[in-house]
């Protein structure tokens, strides 16, 4: 009898809901990216230093740029790419993971493909967030960047939850290059994205061929949403189509290597 209950009772189990998604694996998860001192000092320090060599430029800084000044629009620039390469980085941890095999390990869970992508996207993004924060507050410590308070809020925010797309991205790309030196391909990705999306040096400085070409890089959607609260334009629907389109490749690439990776014997 208690045999067959036992049994009765492990079949009328079900499975958790929201595909296992819970707040104790993100903690988790949060707390043993924060231990990795290497990538959050990378992630903090590298973009800090970007803005106060090219933000404090005598011979441009002070210059007007839309409601604020060309340092403001500096400075949201390096917080951007700072943001873009830091939940880069925390997405592709996942790397060290399969190596050690807990990809596979998870299979014996009821974590879902898409629950496990939320968990590590959002951890990604608490890392965005340190990046974003020190920036801008060494942008507010310099005093050199100009634009009203609401505005330093907005383009924070904006730059923070848009760097959702690159955690996606480090995801997929954990998943897909070989762990030894993924970090080191994803860095000079990065860049190649930043200079055609226009990141580091305004498109309009392009040739025509590749301002056009830049409208369908990763980074231009993004790198154009976050500065046009501060250069006072309204949101183009190319902008947001962009990001969307690459968050569903980045995102359901990722969710099929998981997929792929945890399916293995």
């Amino acid at each position: 009898m208690s045999t067959s209950a036992g049994i009765q009772d492990l079949t009328a189990r079900q499975a958790p809901g929201l595909g296992g998604f819970n707040l104790t694996v993100l903690r988790l998860e949060v707390r043993r990216l924060l231990r990795n001192r290497r990538t959050l000092l990378f992630a903090t320090i590298a973009p800090a230093f970007f803005f106060l060599i090219f933000g404090l430029n005598a011979a441009y800084a002070s210059e007007p740029a839309g409601h604020g000044n060309v340092s403001a629009f500096v400075m949201i620039s390096m917080a951007l790419y700072g943001a873009v390469l830091a939940t880069t980085s925390g997405g592709a941890l996942v790397s060290i993971e399969r190596a050690a095999g807990w990809s596979r390990q998870l299979r014996l869970t009821p974590l879902s493909a898409p629950a496990y992508i939320a968990i590590k996207v959002l951890t990604a993004l608490v890392l965005g967030l340190a990046s974003v924060v020190v920036v801008y507050a060494v942008g507010a410590l310099t005093g050199k960047p100009s634009m009203p308070g609401y505005l330093w809020i907005a383009t924070g925010l904006s730059v923070w939850v848009g760097s959702l797309l690159f955690a996606a991205f480090g995801l997929f790309m954990g998943y897909l290059l070989p762990t030894e030196n993924v970090m080191q391909i994803l860095g000079f990705v990065l860049i190649l994205f930043a200079f055609a999306g226009g990141l580091f040096i305004p498109l309009s400085q392009y040739p025509h061929v590749l301002q056009t070409l830049a409208m369908y890089t990763p980074l231009y959607g993004l790198n154009e949403l976050t500065h046009a609260p501060l250069l006072g334009v309204g949101v183009d629907v190319a902008w947001v189509a962009n990001v969307l389109v690459w968050l569903v490749i980045f995102a359901g690439g990722a969710m099929w290597r998981f997929r792929k990776d945890t399916a293995r014997v």
